[in-house]
């Protein structure tokens, strides 16, 4: 990466297929930056701004990978109309909003391969989009669906608390989970947050009707492109098993779990949220880099392969 180069980044809208407008920021590898032949998609954790990955957009912008943030709608600079984002169910961001901003850069940047990072939802959630078929590779940073019994032992009673028992029920007399309000994450849609609170074995059971379900799954079929996906020991949330699950419902992706211990990264924790964390710009960032541009795996010893299957 060139510490001197300078990175442009200027804000974006992305029309969905039902009308609904996406607010989200692209950052512009320099010309001429080594590798400078991809754009990657970030897709955010549920609850949490496009803010939070912009370090790591530009970090990967430094390093010739262009790079487009969003919110989904409901969530941050896509908070707006909330009439109408507040209807949004889980799944709708990835068969809609996801599905729009790949299709937005395949149009607008048809020379470039397709690159995704997804964090917890998004790690996941890219599957569910139609142009997902397009992406050249993705890297899964906790990426799962919050099914309760995949949660690490020692957590799991916490955890069902707030976001089974407590959040639905403070969603249900508010029209909304207010997240900021509480200071843990930002204020969901009421659909999003009850999915999440309702979240099953199997994600495609949150579709409305048995078409969407099984456009779900026929979507997350044909998502074929290599995945690493990325967890720590000490997230309560990605455990091995919940990768795995996530993982499964796209036998075509050939994916590669990496399982990080804090002390790896010299750090005493990590959790789920400190990989986007600046603080690995010289430590983990540099191997998702090398990930995306060469599909190199990092520390081969521990990235291994979790689940067989044939390629595109």
């Amino acid at each position: 990466m060139d510490a001197s180069a300078t990175v442009a980044s200027h804000p974006v809208e992305v029309r969905c297929q039902d009308g609904f407008t996406l607010h989200g920021r692209l950052w512009d590898a320099p010309p001429g930056a080594p590798g400078a032949e991809a754009t990657v998609v970030i897709a955010a954790a549920t609850g949490v701004k496009a803010a939070y990955y912009h370090r790591y957009a530009k970090f990967l912008a430094e390093s010739g990978l262009s790079s487009l943030t969003f919110d989904y709608r409901g969530i941050g600079a896509s908070k707006h109309p909330f009439a109408t984002a507040r209807r949004a169910r889980w799944a709708d961001w990835g068969v809609l909003d996801l599905d729009a901003v790949l299709d937005w850069v395949i149009e607008h940047r048809p020379a470039e391969k397709l690159l995704s990072v997804g964090h917890s939802f998004g790690g996941f959630g890219i599957g569910l989009a139609a142009h997902s078929r397009h992406v050249h590779r993705h890297l899964s940073v906790g990426g799962q669906h919050a099914y309760w019994r995949d949660y690490r032992p020692g957590h799991r009673r916490r955890l069902w608390w707030r976001w089974h028992m407590f959040m639905p029920a403070i969603t249900a007399g508010w029209g909304h989970f207010p997240g900021s309000r509480m200071g843990w994450l930002e204020d969901l849609p009421r659909g999003v947050a009850l999915d999440w609170a309702r979240s099953k074995r199997d994600f495609t059971a949150t579709g409305r009707t048995a078409e969407q379900r099984r456009a779900m799954q026929e979507h997350l079929a044909h998502f074929c492109a290599p995945t690493l996906a990325v967890t720590t020991t000490d997230d309560p949330y990605a455990t091995p098993a919940a990768l795995s699950r996530a993982l499964s419902y796209s036998p075509l992706t050939r994916p590669h779990l990496w399982e990080l211990r804090p002390e790896d990264l010299g750090v005493e924790e990590v959790g789920h949220f400190g990989l986007f964390h600046d603080r690995f710009r010289t430590t983990f960032w540099p191997a998702t880099v090398a990930w995306l541009r060469h599909g190199t795996l990092p520390h081969a010893d521990r990235a291994t392969p979790t689940l067989a299957g044939p390629q595109c």
